[in-house]
């Protein structure tokens, strides 16, 4: 590795970095998910550090900006024969000095979080990473009776997008509007003709990922996530709240198992904004 004065410079990643990030994912154990890849290039900031050698990429991460009032960070990934040579540190003093002075939030594994906390950021909360075939043929009667659950249309965009920001606290219409292309299918639940909650199903590497999920209770997400999971026969993954202990239980009687946990983080602001007893799991843990 150069020296840190001649250390190749951080430059903007584009979508003609999709490979390049996928391969690196890949190569420390990530999923390769270059679906999401293509989200995550197109509807935030990627920054990068070409390997000396210009064989791919030394290391790499995403920001998604939701104006003045959040900024998150995200994907910070490093080759193996770049380890422990500052090149995180690096990339997430940059993309703070980018973002300016304003908040940033994003969810650390626990070999990141000490770095994390070196540079201001504090612990909020955790989130569970639950994952497994769905074996829930009928969902209970109480979550039948408690909300119904469609197909999203052109037509519930507006709403979607109303009760979004309600729940996130802030306006993240960039990232709704890509949803019915990134999304294989996305559903809305309502009670007559509010809608309530909403939810759609993306595919990664070996499973499909039930995310965003927003609902006003426990019962309409499991029946969203009920209703997600009847049209694939793939396994499922999802990103809970660690405080919505009710839908955890139910999912892991439905199959799914615990596989992992992450760090909630924010610096420049106490917690998450909005309401979290009604945003259950994020769009992706790089974009919140």
């Amino acid at each position: 590795m150069p020296t840190p004065h001649s250390a190749p410079p951080i430059r903007r990643l584009t979508l003609a970095d999709l490979t390049a990030c996928a391969d690196l994912a890949e190569e420390r154990g990530w999923a390769r998910e270059e679906h999401k890849w293509g989200l995550l290039l197109a509807a935030g900031t990627g920054y990068g550090i070409d390997a000396p050698e210009g064989d791919g990429l030394a290391a790499m991460c995403v920001t998604t900006s939701y104006g003045p009032a959040l900024t998150t960070f995200g994907m910070m990934i490093v080759a193996g024969r770049f380890g422990r040579q500052g090149l995180g540190r690096r990339l997430l003093t940059h993309a703070m000095h980018e973002a300016g002075d304003l908040p940033f939030a994003l969810y650390a594994t626990a070999q990141g979080r000490p770095l994390y906390e070196q540079l201001g950021f504090h612990a909020v909360g955790d989130t569970h990473t639950v994952s497994g075939p769905f074996r829930s043929p009928e969902p209970p009667t109480a979550t039948r009776a408690a909300a119904t659950t469609r197909p999203a249309t052109a037509d519930d965009l507006s709403a979607l997008v109303r009760l979004d920001n309600e729940v996130f606290g802030i306006d993240r219409t960039h990232l709704l509007a890509r949803l019915p292309s990134f999304t294989d299918r996305l559903r809305v639940a309502e009670h007559g003709t509010t809608l309530t909650g909403y939810a759609g199903i993306w595919p990664s590497t070996s499973c499909d990922v039930v995310a965003p999920l927003i609902a006003q209770d426990t019962d309409t997400a499991y029946a969203l996530i009920h209703a997600l999971a009847a049209e694939t026969d793939r396994p499922l993954r999802l990103d809970i709240d660690a405080r919505h202990t009710d839908l955890l239980d139910r999912l892991k009687h439905s199959g799914l198992d615990l596989i992992s946990t992450t760090t909630t983080m924010t610096r420049g602001i106490p917690d998450l904004p909005g309401d979290w007893t009604r945003r259950f799991a994020p769009l992706n843990l790089a974009m919140g």
